[in-house]
Formats: C-alpha cells, structure tokens, sequence
C-alpha cells in the first residue's frame, strides 16, 4: 500500500484560483502541481517538494531547466536590449543565430530562415511559403498529426475533435492523409515495409482522384508523429515520399517543432531516416523555453515572397535569440546529442523488461530521449488502456516523478536532454512502483476528476 503522499496544499490552493479565472481551452491537467523552480531534469513545487521531469515541460526544454548559461546570455541580453523589431531594423543575435540554424540543418543547398513566436505560427507560415514558392494551392498533412492552437497549424492538425469542433470553417485546400503506423498498422500481421508501401499508395490514390498532384504545394509530416503517440515510421516510408515529392515537385516539410534540437539523438528528427526535406519547421526547444519559433528552408523558395507575407513584431526578438544561441552551444558543448542515445537506450530497454512483465504494455517505440510506452487492454485488439495511463502517470507524481501521457493511452517519456543515467533509473523504479500500484488496486478511480491528459 502506498503510504508517501506529500503535502501540496499550497498547490491544492492555487490550481483552484487558476480554474475560476483561466480558460479552461488551455488546459489538458494531469494533476495539481503548481511549479515553483526548475533545475537541470528536476522540478519544485509551491510545497517545496521536488520531481524527477519527464516531460520537459511538452519537450520544450531540452538544455534542462534554467541551464546556467542559458540564464547568464538571457541576463546578459536584456542589460542591453529586450526588443526592438527586426521587421523595421536589424540585431547582431539575430544574425548570428540565422547563421547557427543554416550550418546544423541537413541540406548543402543554400538556405534562408524566417522566425515567429511558436511552432505554432512557424507552420501557419510553411502553409504560405509553400503556396506562394510553387502557385500551388494544396497542402498534405497526416491523420493524428498535431501542429498548434493558431489557424493555420490548426488546420493541418487532426488529432482530436475538440480542438476542430465549433471552430470553422479552417482554412481550405488541406487534406489529410494516414500517416504509417507500424503497430496499429492498416491490416494485421503487416511488415514495416508493407506499412511504408501501403501509406505511400494511399497518397497516390489521393492523387488520381480528388487532390491532384500539380496543384499540391507541400507534404508537411512530422518524423516522429508526436501527439498522437510518439510514432515513428518506417525509414523506407520517408525515404518513399521524398521520391513521390520529387517526383511531383511538391516540397517536403519536415515539422520538428517536437523532434528538433536533439530530442531524438540527432539536431533534427528526420536526420534518422536519411531524407534531406525542402524546409524544416521549429519551436519548443530551440530557445530552452522561451517564446520562439522559426523555418529554415531552400533560399530559392523564401525568394519568391515580400513582406508582410509573414512578419511579427516580436518574432526573433534578441533574448530570444541570445537563449537560442546559449542553446545551440549546450547541446554541442555538454555532448547532450549522445547523451540522448545513451540514456534514451537505457530507458527504452528497462521498458522493454517491463514489457515481459506487464501484459498492459503493448509496444515500446521511440529515438533517443522520445520514447512512447503504448498501454493497451489486450494484446492481440490493441485497445487503449487510458484508465491504466491515468492511473500510473497519477501514481508516478505522487512518488516523485512528472509523467504524461497522450493519445489516449501512451505514456510520453521526452526529459530534458541533460538528464543523468542516474536520474533516469530513478525514474524507472518510480514507474514500475507505480504499474504495481496499478495491478494491486492501490489508486483510486477519484484521480480521474483531476486527470485530463490529451
């Protein structure tokens, strides 16, 4: 029997404060905890007790909390200047930073960059470059996939009614194709390569009969679909479409605001498959957490538009940028990219152990330090254990340790990129205490008035 709940009144308090004058469309709760400070893989509440972290707060600090040199270039930068728009004069960080992204992106062909504040709006953009660099309306984007809460990332995302219902019309002339899923694949007892085969003709049937291929701007695809599982697909899949797209002049988008900045072992998720794409979109961790959002992609394609085809007044402000900068050189200086192969494997094989024990565990997936743990009711149907998630996510932060999960089912395991082998066997035995806590009936069904996920 579990017995080492903590005290969080304070945070009981606050979340209470937060419902009544918040929206609750920005929400998704797993459980009241209300942050205090943050360091390197590890978290404080307003009650003083302190976490392991998982999630990195949905990916987006992969330098680990408040790194020491990120904090001293933000310092540094807001003693001589916080903003003053890049849309009407220039800054040093800004150029700098332009020059770190062209140099770490996979491509030898000559490159432009524009930025924003989110991931969010860096795909509302990709949505225009395409149009406007190719005069081709049409967009492709995946089933399941999620971009962001703006109009545009909106529209390219299909992962959830909620985030769609009451909310239209989106914008036109995007369509939605099954991204390859090699666990819940389209037939039972298929192959990797079938999956990869069968995802491909899908898009070719889509091209003979109602989205023609000479009117198609763009094929937008995450290299890891991230919200709707941590999926990752076939190589000979991206390989594959970067072919049909060079077949028909379409450009290839690779949409790293979830998989960049080393999450998955290398700068840039799509790098693992061996595909250099047209543009490459960003967010989350390229600033360790501040506001920041940018696309690298062919400069022959960002000169073909003007302005103010995709400007904002505070996109690629100089602290932001100053952060960027500091986290470029943690990720190079601190080894964080074979830190994430290290203990990405590490964590990966104690699942796959737990898998042997735990028939709940239908299938462990995932690169480096993105790694997807599928709860499943049975084996054989595949069907979604959510009450399961809930529970054991629930369980984990009372033990000390943030832990999320999302389609439904999948606990999403994205710490930041500094944390130690140490930290993360810790975390392992907290989630296996927690799967035991599960199976003995030890949390209460009264955790789902509380528990949300996504």
């Amino acid at each position: 029997m579990f017995t080492g709940k903590r005290d969080i009144s304070r945070c009981l308090r606050l979340v209470e404060e937060d419902r009544a004058i918040t929206s609750p469309a920005a929400k998704l709760p797993y459980y009241p905890l209300v942050v205090k400070r943050g360091r390197g893989a590890t978290i404080e509440d307003v009650d003083g007790n302190t976490y392991i972290d998982f999630l990195a707060s949905a990916g987006a600090v992969n330098t680990g909390h408040c790194h020491p040199k990120v904090v001293e270039a933000i310092r540094k930068q807001t003693e001589d200047l916080i903003l003053y728009t890049h849309v009407y004069m220039y800054h040093e960080p800004i150029i700098e930073l332009t020059k770190e992204l062209l140099s770490i992106t996979p491509g030898t062909f000559r490159k432009r960059a524009y930025y924003g504040l989110a991931g969010s709006d860096a795909n509302d953009g990709i949505i225009k470059l395409a149009r406007i660099a190719t005069g081709r309306p049409k967009i492709l984007a995946y089933l399941r996939a999620y971009h962001g809460s703006t109009y545009g990332a909106l529209s390219m995302s299909a992962v959830s009614l909620p985030m769609h219902r009451g909310l239209g019309p989106l914008l036109p002339d995007i369509y939605h194709v099954p991204y390859p899923d090699p666990y819940r694949t389209p037939f039972p007892g298929m192959t990797g390569d079938e999956v990869a085969d069968f995802a491909i003709e899908q898009i070719r049937t889509a091209f003979s009969t109602n989205i023609p291929p000479d009117e198609t701007a763009a094929i937008v695809i995450e290299p890891i679909q991230g919200d709707s599982g941590l999926v990752v697909p076939p190589k000979k899949y991206m390989q594959s479409l970067r072919k049909l797209c060079d077949e028909y002049g379409i450009l290839l988008v690779s949409e790293e605001v979830q998989q960049g900045f080393g999450r998955t072992g290398k700068w840039f998720g799509i790098e693992n498959f061996d595909v250099v794409p047209d543009a490459i979109v960003m967010g989350k961790a390229i600033a360790s957490g501040l506001p920041l959002g940018a696309v690298v992609a062919r400069a022959d394609l960002m000169e073909k538009w003007q302005a103010p085809a995709h400007l904002f007044t505070a996109a690629g402000s100089p602290v932001c940028c100053a952060a960027a900068l500091a986290t470029i050189s943690v990720i190079r200086e601190e080894n964080l990219l074979q830190n994430a192969v290290d203990v990405g494997a590490r964590i990966k094989n104690r699942f796959l152990e737990m898998q042997k024990k735990y028939e709940i565990i239908g299938d462990v997936r995932g690169i480096g330090l993105s790694i997807g743990v599928d709860l499943v009711k049975d084996r054989e149907t595949k069907e979604r254990h959510g009450e399961a998630a809930a529970k054991i996510c629930y369980r984990a932060w009372e033990r000390g340790l943030l832990l999320s999960f999302f389609s439904g089912s999948v606990l999403r395991i994205q710490p930041p990129l500094v944390i130690t082998k140490e930290q993360a066997d810790s975390a392992m035995d907290i989630i296996e205490e927690s799967f035991e806590d599960f199976f003995a009936g030890d949390i209460p069904d009264s955790i789902f008035e509380t528990v949300k996920g996504w």
